[in-house]
């Protein structure tokens, strides 16, 4: 490795840090709030098997999940100007990537919240709850430490996958890397150094998932009993 590819790496490892502190990770927590909130609405809807709208959930989840990411992007932020809705790059990528994101995510948390025991509900139902109560206070509790390492693995997968936002003119961690290799004519050491960058923030974001999943371990109610102060 010469001076010359040393000192560029050097000096542009900042130049490259610092646009994916700014706009790799907001862009990646603001599009997996939005996907959750989504693939929430959508999941609860599926489960309460909601006429007309549990059809609209199957259907979006439908296209959602067959067609490209990358072109999702690009009618968004090409072709919806043509419908004279004008977007910039930032809130269209959120809007692209959140939507692809609560569409699989839609599926993880149908699935967690069938998988708690349906006798729970049942008996939170013979108690008086209603339903968003069970939901709220005995379901969603139970569902979301089960859908957790998915959904936290889709927010490290979606780290990686906003470099598509280059393609939109989004400034973020693999534009920069781009636009200092087209100066200094070394695309595969400075690709490299973009892919060591992702590397660490997934590394974070794999060490808080461990720190996560064991405070979220989850306590049937018999097990809470187990050690409760016994009333005199």
């Amino acid at each position: 490795m010469s001076d010359r590819l040393i000192k560029i790496l050097i000096d542009s490892f900042p130049k490259i840090l610092i646009p994916g502190l700014r706009m790799t990770i907001p862009l990646t927590l603001a599009s997996f709030a939005v996907g959750f909130a989504i693939a929430l609405a959508l999941a609860l809807i599926q489960v309460a098997k909601v006429p007309v709208l549990n059809q609209i959930a199957k259907i979006y989840i439908w296209i959602f999940r067959g067609t490209p990411l990358l072109v999702q992007l690009f009618i968004i932020f090409f072709g919806l100007p043509g419908l004279g809705v004008m977007l910039d790059a930032f809130p269209a990528a959120v809007i692209a990537f959140g939507m692809n994101l609560g569409a699989y995510n839609a599926e993880v948390l149908r699935s967690a919240i069938q998988a708690v025991p349906a006798g729970q509900s049942e008996a939170a139902a013979l108690v008086g709850m209603t339903y968003p109560q069970i939901m709220i206070h005995v379901v969603l509790p139970q569902a979301f430490p089960i859908a957790f390492p998915p959904l936290f693995n889709s927010l490290i997968g979606l780290v990686k996958d906003t470099s598509l936002a280059s393609s939109i003119t989004v400034i973020e961690l693999f534009t920069a890397a781009q636009q200092i290799a087209a100066r200094t004519f070394e695309p595969f050491a400075l690709y490299c150094e973009a892919a060591v960058i992702y590397l660490i923030f997934c590394t974070v974001l794999t060490g808080l998932q461990g720190w996560l999943e064991k405070k979220l371990v989850w306590k049937t109610p018999e097990e809470k009993m187990v050690g409760a102060p016994v009333a005199d």
